[in-house]
This record gives structure tokens, C-alpha cells and sequence, in this order.
């Protein structure tokens, strides 16, 4: 399937209101299991990776295939580790790919049985689920912080309780810190030093969550910001002081002549006059790559990213993917050492983007379409992982999308 997406002027007024944020969901669904008990929850996800963790939590046999949601295929991991009884783990070909040995050696040091039922280090996995002791471990956070929150999450029930010693550059830290707030949230406490994190052996308790919509979807309404001559536009559901370290979107549009205003659970977005320091640091905030090289290639702006030395294992090769796409409007996507440049004057040879099975590709570029008259987005449906409604949501602000 093909969509055409097309924008007839560079106006965009309107009102949304995003779903759920998945990271804060996720991490719900899976401190609800481990209590065993229902909280009330509002404004859920409904994303397919929540929809999908949902129904994996309640599913009856022993198999359980994540398909390409890692953060559920991580979560589980740790999950089922302490769930009594045989559990085969599995998922997509691309979910093959990625490592997770830096999540299952740890595991193993506390107690976990799991074997590897393919390729050592990566999916599928045999659990047997027990009783695991705890104690003191390491853990390698240079790739995912799921692999900390995923250790954090079941830290409770650990006969020793948890002492996690992250080691490396962390990436993505704004999620363990996520993690660690949800707990606290549900009545667990930790102690923490410079790099390490501590949780005693203690029980969740229930209670009621308002969970916060999602900073990395409003990243794509930012990029439509910024390529706008007329901007009017609420983003519902959003808090400025945020659990989701993609919250810092808003000062790094800045840089793009995008302004945020904040009043109760809601942004508005309004043009301002750009900063024009055009270098951003995204070990914290890597999902917003997508959305800014899209954004800075659009506006013909040379930008430097650091920080995003593992972006290749997203749910695409996502370095080399934005490389491909973005030198089909003239944008060179190139290296700098550890920095990843954006450069070229925007010229779109050719409007027809792949996505590669990723989510964010077809989202971060369908806004093209304001700058190019119309642009075509090959496999659209994949937005259906994170953010279901979104062809609807950009209808509303004036995009007509047909299927050719």
C-alpha cells in the first residue's frame, strides 16, 4: 500500500489530542502484572505495541510472540524470568537482530534460567520462570535503557532485592528515570548514587494513573510546525513537567522558529524567530531523530547530532535509513566522527519515501508534503505501532491522504 499525503498551503491550525504515551503505558501494564492487581488507568496508549503487550499479558499459553515491539520483547524477558513455569519468547525476523544479551547475562547472574533457541546473544529465548535471588549486578546501558528499566521493574520481588550498577554511557537515561518515578508512583522506594540503583525487596501497591500523552509523537507536529508560514496549533494531553525525556522537543524547536506555550494537560505551538544554534545532543532523546533530520533537511538547515551512536538498532537501521531518503531532496546525511551532519540545499528529485517497517519514517516524513505539494509514503499502516490515528489526526489539519 501506497499513500499519497498532500497539503495544499503551508497552514496549520487545529487541535490534537495524542494518545497515551507508550514508554509510560508499557511500563504500567507490566507493574500491574507483577501486583497482581487492577489499577483505574486514563488515557491509555493505543498503540499496537500497547495492544499487543496488553493481550500478551493475558494470554494463557506459553508462547509469546512479540512481533517487532522491543520494549515488550524486553520487558517480558525480565518478566517472564520471574513468573513460575516454561515460556518460549519470540519475534519478528527484524526483532532477531537485536541483541539482547546485555539484558539476559545479567538476568542469569540473579538467578533467571533462560537459553537461547537460535543465535547466541539474540532472540528466541527459553524461560523457565523461578524464584530469583538478586543480589549485586551490572548492567551495559550504552545500547538500550529498556535493559535497566526491564531489571528495575521486577527488582521488587527479588528474594535480595536489587543493587544495579549501570555501566558505560547510558543512553536514553530519561526512561530509567521514568521507570523509577512509576515505582515510586506505586509505592516502591530506591536509593540511588552516581551510577548505582538500589531497591529492597518490597511489594507495589495499587493506585489510580493519569498517563501522559506522548512527547515523541508531538515531535512530527513540531516538524509541520516549523515548515508553516501560519501556525494556531494545541497539542492535548501533554505536561511541561514530564515523565519522557522527549519532552525536550520543545526547546530543541526552538532552534526551527517554533515557540511552546503550556496551560493545563496542553501545548500551543506559535512561530518565533529562530535561535539559529542549529547542534543538539540526542543520547537522551534518540526517537526524535527521525522528526529533527526531517526538520533540518526540509528547512535546509546544516545541523550536527550527537549522542545517537546506536541508532542503528531501532526498528530500523535508522542511520542509514534517513541517509537514503534525504539525498532524495538533495540532503546529505554524513559523519563527523561521532556526529552525524545534515547538509544540502532542499531539491526533491524524488517524493517517494520507504519506511522500511519503522513507524517514525513514515511519520517523520509525511510532513515533506507541505514543502513538496504532495509526497508518497510507502506502507503507511506501520504508524499503527506507536500511533494508530495519525493519518486521521493530520486530516484534520488540512493533509488529504488517498491510497494509489
Amino acid at each position: 500500500m501506497i499513500y499519497q499525503v498532500s497539503k495544499a498551503d503551508k497552514k496549520i491550525s487545529g487541535r490534537i489530542h495524542l494518545s497515551g504515551s507508550k514508554s509510560i503505558t508499557n511500563r504500567v501494564l507490566i507493574m500491574e502484572a507483577l501486583m497482581g492487581k487492577t489499577v483505574q488507568k486514563q488515557n491509555l496508549s493505543d498503540s499496537n505495541d500497547t495492544n499487543l503487550l496488553t493481550s500478551l499479558l493475558s494470554a494463557t499459553g506459553n508462547e509469546f510472540d512479540a512481533h517487532d515491539a522491543g520494549t515488550a520483547f524486553r520487558f517480558l524477558t525480565a518478566y517472564l524470568a520471574i513468573k513460575e513455569g516454561t515460556w518460549i519468547l519470540t519475534g519478528s525476523e527484524r526483532m532477531k537482530q537485536r541483541p539482547i544479551g546485555d539484558l539476559v547475562d545479567p538476568l542469569r547472574l540473579l538467578g533467571a534460567r533462560i537459553e537461547y533457541l537460535g543465535r547466541e546473544g539474540f532472540p528466541p529465548l527459553k524461560i523457565t520462570g523461578c524464584s530469583m535471588t538478586g543480589g549485586h549486578v551490572k548492567v551495559q546501558a550504552g545500547i538500550s535503557s529498556q535493559f535497566a528499566s526491564a531489571l528495575l521493574m521486577i527488582a521488587p520481588g527479588m528474594r535480595d532485592g536489587l543493587t544495579l550498577e549501570l555501566t558505560g554511557e547510558v543512553v536514553s537515561e530519561p526512561y530509567i528515570d521514568m521507570t523509577l518515578s512509576l515505582m515510586k508512583h506505586f509505592g516502591v522506594q530506591h536509593t540511588r548514587s552516581a551510577a548505582s540503583i538500589h531497591i529492597a525487596p518490597q511489594s507495589y501497591q495499587p493506585k489510580d494513573i493519569f498517563i501522559e500523552s506522548d512527547w515523541s509523537a508531538a515531535s512530527y507536529y513540531y516538524e509541520m510546525a516549523a515548515f508553516s508560514d501560519e501556525l494556531d496549533l494545541t497539542l492535548a494531553g501533554l505536561l511541561q513537567h514530564s515523565f519522557q525525556g522527549d519532552a525536550k522537543i520543545a526547546s530543541f524547536m526552538e532552534s526551527f522558529g517554533v515557540a511552546t506555550s503550556y496551560s493545563e494537560k496542553e501545548i500551543k505551538l506559535s512561530k518565533m524567530t529562530p535561535s539559529s544554534a542549529w547542534r543538539f545532543h540526542l543520547k537522551d532523546q534518540p526517537d526524535l531523530a527521525p522528526a529533527m533530520f526531517v526538520t533540518s533537511g526540509g528547512l535546509s538547515v546544516p545541523a550536527r547530532f550527537t549522542g545517537l551512536e546506536h541508532l542503528q538498532y531501532k526498528e530500523s537501521d535508522r542511520e542509514a535509513a534517513l541517509r537514503t531518503e534525504l539525498l532524495k531532496c538533495g540532503i546529505a546525511v554524513g559523519r563527523d566522527g561521532e556526529a552525524i551532519t545534515i547538509d544540502g540545499e532542499f531539491r526533491p528529485v524524488n517524493t517517494s519515501f520507504s519506511t522500511y517497517l519503522d513507524h517514525r519514517m513514515a511519520m517523520a516524513f509525511a510532513p515533506l508534503a507541505m514543502l513538496c505539494g504532495s509526497v508518497k509514503i510507502e506502507n503507511p499502516a506501520v504508524v499503527k505501532k506507536s500511533y494508530p490515528k495519525y493519518w486521521d489526526d493530520i486530516k484534520s489539519l488540512g493533509f488529504a491522504i488517498s491510497e494509489i
